[in-house]
């Protein structure tokens, strides 16, 4: 993980809202909020610069509401605290992801010997198919 992101401290910008959990798990789902909503505002965070907002709202433009936020959900574990855990880890996965840099794609040309053997590839196919035509 990075470490430049895991120094900065975002909990402070973090907003955690408790619900119930869906599907399967009996009278504990029933009863007890376990399911964590973690959200974010990319917009108004004092810990990201200028250019690390532009990247996150280009890259997690999937997982951005409209005013800005970015919202993750965690209701896989039994406990609260679990969850909440989960969603803070995969918070720093996707910052990570969305501030990673781009390598730039260097160019290169096929080698002589992949040249050579894909004619000879199109050499074989092209005769199979000939041979197909005379069966007729």
């Amino acid at each position: 993980m990075n470490t430049k992101l895991i120094n900065r401290d975002f909990t402070k910008e973090m907003t955690f809202i408790s619900k119930r959990s869906s599907g399967a798990g009996g009278q504990n789902v029933n009863k007890v909020n376990t399911k964590i909503e973690l959200r974010f505002s990319i917009s108004e965070s004092q810990l990201l610069s200028n250019r690390e907002k532009e990247l996150l709202t280009s890259r997690l433009s999937a997982k951005i509401t409209r005013s800005g936020e970015l919202i993750i959900m965690a209701e896989t574990e039994r406990s609260q605290l679990r969850n909440k855990e989960a969603a803070i880890k995969r918070f720093y996965s996707l910052l990570e992801w969305g501030l990673r840099p781009v390598k730039k794609r260097i160019p290169t040309k096929p080698s002589k010997a992949s040249r050579k053997k894909r004619m000879e590839e199109k050499k074989k196919h092209s005769e199979k198919k000939n041979r197909r035509k005379n069966d007729l």
